[in-house]
């Protein structure tokens, strides 16, 4: 073939693929992004779809910015300083429905599964340890209940200390982990009154909880300011690494695969920029793809891409502790847990309905919405701030590039939103996203569906 048809070749592909990039620049209502995130492992489908191209290969260029607190992250996805953030799957209800800061935040991508660890202080883990059954090797038998610390709760109470754990924030995943966890175990983490104009969450507690960035959960339970907390990692091996407190228990023990962080903006940004949207959750898909692909055999890269500064800025030692498929617990036992953090596997970046109205029924039922709700409002807010539809129609463009096959996705001609009934919580109630206010009645510790704190 002659040189000059192998150029024209060439060159014609070359400007083909040059007006396809084009073409989709020109769909985009906007290109220059930027994205908060808290330095925490599971803002990994962020820093891998920068890192990786994949938002590069949607015509955006993002960047990406640390943020304070959740507080300061939510306010800035609010006043538009943000394009969108890596939030608390709680933080979108919660705006939305007007507990804390007002404004309808969506989300369109759920970041991960699980993720999140409960660490005690070492004084309290030795106050723990006799009371927790043994396998025969000696270590604790797992999961470890709240059951063993509400008799060191009862020991702080008789001696009238107060007995203080940290979590990140009001609508966290953590406050509500931590809550469920402790309450299984006869332990009352409080209520939230906003009617009364109390919203420390305090009322009629057995441990006190209150809001510590995540950061600085280890400083704050060496300073003993805390007894413990419940954080996202790697602030848990952390604990483990410096020796200053013990996690006794994963989210996935508590709620095996729950839903832990999502991609979220407001719903004004999203009205304006809808293709802007599809083409950053293609992205992040991708990007929650890899994460998971071929059993976890990109986790080490991830990790050195996650310790830099500008991301997590934690040891590579004490991240791989967990995004590589184990847990450490007590110093030495370390553990496989290789579903700790899962960021595409079991649907895990679908926005289900189910999810969102699990957490509005512990909003209810710790006191952050006062009043009584019918089932028909748990799922009228789901529908408003939990938008499968997005999802479905970036991940159908992706099946139709090649980048990622249909048989990876749930199936979306039929699929409603709401996972099967879910069993495996630490204190084996069942949970029916369907029937809200049927499973805030099953609870011996916490507000029934028409309690009201006035």
């Amino acid at each position: 073939m002659p040189w000059y048809h192998s150029f024209i070749k060439y060159t014609v592909g070359a400007l083909a693929l040059t007006s396809t990039c084009f073409a989709m620049a020109a769909d985009l209502e906007k290109e220059e992004l930027k994205f908060g995130f808290i330095k925490l492992t599971d803002m990994a489908p962020l820093a891998i779809a920068y890192e990786k191209g994949y938002f590069e290969d949607e015509g955006l260029y993002v960047s990406l910015e640390a943020q304070a607190n959740w507080k300061v992250l939510l306010d800035r996805v609010i006043d538009g300083e943000l394009d969108g953030a890596h939030m608390l799957a709680g933080q979108p209800l919660g705006a939305t429905i007007g507990f804390g800061t007002q404004a309808h935040i969506i989300t369109a991508f759920s970041m991960d599964l699980n993720g999140n660890g409960i660490t005690v202080s070492n004084s309290v883990w030795e106050d723990m340890k006799p009371h927790i059954p043994k396998q025969a090797d000696g270590k604790p038998v797992h999961p470890i209940k709240a059951d063993a610390l509400k008799l060191v709760v009862d020991k702080y109470k008789a001696e009238g200390k107060p007995f203080k754990m940290g979590m990140v924030f009001p609508v966290s995943t953590h406050n509500y982990e931590l809550r469920y966890w402790l309450a299984s175990g006869g332990i009352h983490p409080g209520y939230y009154a906003p009617l009364k104009g109390d919203t420390s969450g305090q009322i009629d507690a057995d441990a006190l909880l209150s809001v510590t960035p995540p950061p600085q959960m280890p400083a704050t339970l060496e300073a003993g300011t805390i007894d413990g907390y419940c954080v996202g990692e790697p602030w848990n091996q952390q604990a483990v690494f410096k020796n200053i407190g013990v996690p006794v228990i994963t989210d996935y023990e508590i709620w095996k695969n729950n839903p832990e962080k999502v991609f979220g903006v407001s719903n004004e940004w999203a009205e304006k920029y809808p293709n802007t949207h599809i083409a950053v959750v293609k992205a992040m898909i991708r990007a929650a793809k890899w994460l998971d692909d071929n059993n976890n055999a990109n986790r080490p890269e991830a990790v050195k891409i996650l310790a830099k500064s500008a991301y997590v800025g934690a040891d590579y030692d004490v991240i791989a502790n967990s995004m590589t498929g184990t847990f450490e617990y007590e110093k030495g036992d370390k553990r496989e847990v290789p579903d700790f953090n899962v960021f595409f596997r079991h649907n895990a970046t679908f926005p289900y309905y189910s999810d969102a109205i699990w957490y509005l029924t512990q909003m209810r039922r710790w006191g952050q919405i006062a009043e009584h709700k019918p089932d028909s409002w748990y799922m009228e807010i789901a529908k408003k701030v939990y938008r499968p539809d997005i999802y479905r129609k970036a991940a159908e463009q992706l099946i139709a590039e090649g980048k990622v096959s249909a048989s990876e996705f749930p199936k979306f001609a039929t699929e409603t939103g709401f996972k099967p009934p879910q069993t495996e919580f630490i204190d084996n109630i069942t949970y029916d996203g369907s029937k809200p206010n049927e499973y805030l009645s099953k609870f011996s510790i916490g507000l029934k569906p028409k309690d009201t704190l006035k």
